[in-house]
């Protein structure tokens, strides 16, 4: 609820930068307005802060939809740093605007 912060995350979003949240992370997506129209997971409580921020919430160790992925717990550790490290490493060949 930091508006610096939800500033910061928006920015990333805007600029197609990679961006990883786990667990409660997404609601920082949410309030960003970067929710709408992304598939995501995080922990479950959140599902229907995703779904009303128009996002659709799916309960997967690990999502990746374009510049986002996430996940759901600790437990899903390995796989979303799989995850963000592809994700990271496709960002980081593109070339530079």
């Amino acid at each position: 609820m930091e508006p610096r912060a939800v500033d910061f995350v928006r920015a990333f979003f805007e600029a197609n930068n990679p961006v990883a949240a786990i667990c409660h992370g997404p609601w920082a997506i949410i309030e960003a307005g970067a929710a709408k129209g992304r598939n995501m997971t995080s922990w479950p409580s959140l599902k229907t802060d995703i779904v009303n921020g128009g996002g659709n919430w799916l309960d997967q160790e690990v999502v990746v939809d374009r510049n986002l992925v996430t996940s759901r717990k600790p437990d899903d550790l390995p796989t979303f740093n799989r995850a963000l490290v592809t994700l990271f490493s496709i960002a980081r060949s593109r070339p530079m605007d």
